[in-house]
């Protein structure tokens, strides 16, 4: 089930969180996976837990929002392992809560060159290598882009990353109607509310502004969940290892909502 054997994968933002859960289930799974980033400590610790448990990885520094880096991290992949079967965009950023009258076009702008720009720029650098092996597994090749709940729904004071997220759902679509002929399969993930690192760093500014602090902001999340709980990282990248494999082989443009729920209400 799920398996990835013999495949070559890409995961940006994989040095932690959802993106380093996803490099080491897709390891795990059999394939050789390049882990970009720009945290390179805590990539070395992904890269290390991955080496114990018998897998294959590497890593290139990677900042998402810059061209450049694109086609270099793509080159390191086919240089270093012969080719490129998935890509998971998964690097992104949150922003601080603040109004729209409040928001500068320079926070914006940077935040959709990594949230949107870098999908973008992850889906036109990967296509000729992915092409290039298609053929060879049932299901093609696999791009998977991580959206959020918020590219469904909007939030006060979050419009910039809704934005961002719901961007990356249409693209996503987009690509995928077009790329469907060269056996590329093009889906989207979209995680509720997961305890990563970037949630906690909500719960440490809650604890600073919230009546109850941290914990009344996470039991309040968690009371919106028909699940009864936040989703752990393992959710989101069960769900990355099997739209990268020929499990999915029937799937292409499509939305996976990984919420517990949420939406559902």
């Amino acid at each position: 089930m799920n398996s990835v054997e013999g495949k070559i994968a890409l995961v940006s933002g994989g040095a932690r969180g959802l993106g380093g859960m996803s490099a080491r289930k897709l390891a795990e799974a059999g394939a050789k996976v390049v882990i970009t980033d720009i945290r390179e400590e805590e990539a070395a610790e992904t890269l290390d837990v991955i080496a114990k448990a018998g897998g294959t990885a590497k890593f290139i520094r990677h900042d998402v929002a810059i061209e450049e880096e694109w086609a270099a991290a793509v080159k390191f992949a086919v240089d270093e392992f012969g080719g490129l079967d998935i890509v998971v965009n998964n690097a992104g950023v949150a922003s601080a809560a603040r109004p729209l009258e409040e928001l500068s076009l320079d926070s914006w702008r940077r935040l959709m060159s990594i949230n949107l720009d870098g999908v973008f720029l992850g889906i036109k650098h990967a296509i000729p290598p992915i092409r290039e092996r298609a053929g060879r597994w049932p299901g093609g090749g696999s791009i998977i882009n991580i959206s959020s709940i918020m590219g469904f729904i909007g939030g006060a004071r979050s419009a910039a990353y809704c934005a961002s997220k719901g961007g990356v759902r249409l693209l996503t679509k987009a690509a995928a109607l077009e790329l469907a002929p060269a056996k590329i399969r093009v889906n989207s993930v979209h995680p509720g509310f997961i305890d990563t690192p970037l949630l906690r760093g909500g719960v440490e500014a809650a604890d600073k502004r919230m009546e109850g602090g941290g914990q009344h902001f996470i039991d309040g999340i968690v009371a919106r969940h028909p699940i009864g709980r936040l989703g752990q990282e393992e959710d989101i990248a069960n769900a990355v290892r099997f739209l990268a494999s020929d499990d999915s082989a029937f799937m292409t443009g499509t939305e996976v909502v990984v919420d517990g729920g949420y939406l559902a209400q």
